[in-house]
């Protein structure tokens, strides 16, 4: 059996920081996956990874492959532009650093990667418009005016390990989700 899981990373409480988690919950709720024929012993798992970084670790190590979904800074970079790269490509322009959880999770990643236990693991990030200190479920909208851009390319990522999908919520509205994120999903 394969195990693929999709990580979503943030605070939910600030805003455009908590979209990987966000993100996350949007995909677990608009759409059902299944394994391609090819892939039928595989499994998905969606879990809200929060700011947890390094307690991360023992979760991680479970699986074969890691989709993390996060806000990530970019030089050169604008509000809604979305990076896609395997962690042992992190693109130069790819920064990492707009926020403390986001430094945590990349030291987490790396300190993995030192044990040699590190599975596959592939980033999708999305530049936030401002990662502050006021509580707010509010995405930017920026940020919302290119989310599609991410879901596209998270989709394809889970379709390229393995998995179909079909809508089960067409109506679903990202920020209708991230309004509720912190009941779980």
């Amino acid at each position: 059996m394969r195990k693929v899981l999709v990580l979503g990373i943030g605070n939910i409480l600030f805003g455009d920081e908590g979209i990987g988690v966000h993100m996350s919950n949007f995909l677990k709720l608009k759409y059902g996956f299944s394994p391609k024929e090819a892939a039928k012993d595989y499994v998905l798992e969606f879990v809200d990874g929060g700011t947890l970084a390094n307690a991360l670790i023992p979760l991680i190590s479970e699986y074969d492959d890691v989709l993390v979904l996060d806000c990530v800074s970019a030089s050169g970079g604008a509000v809604g532009d979305v990076y896609s790269f395997n962690f042992s490509k992190i693109p130069n322009v790819v920064e990492w650093a707009g926020s403390a959880h986001e430094v945590e999770m990349l030291q987490t990643l790396r300190l993995h990667e030192m044990m040699g236990d590190l599975p596959n693991v592939h980033i999708v990030g999305i530049v936030p418009y401002v990662i502050g200190h006021d509580t707010a479920f509010t995405l930017s909208e920026g940020l919302l005016s290119k989310i599609d851009v991410m879901e596209k390319e998270v989709l394809s990522q889970l379709e390229r390990l393995g998995f179909e999908h079909e809508i089960k919520n067409a109506n679903l509205d990202l920020q209708e989700v991230a309004n509720l994120s912190y009941k779980g999903f």
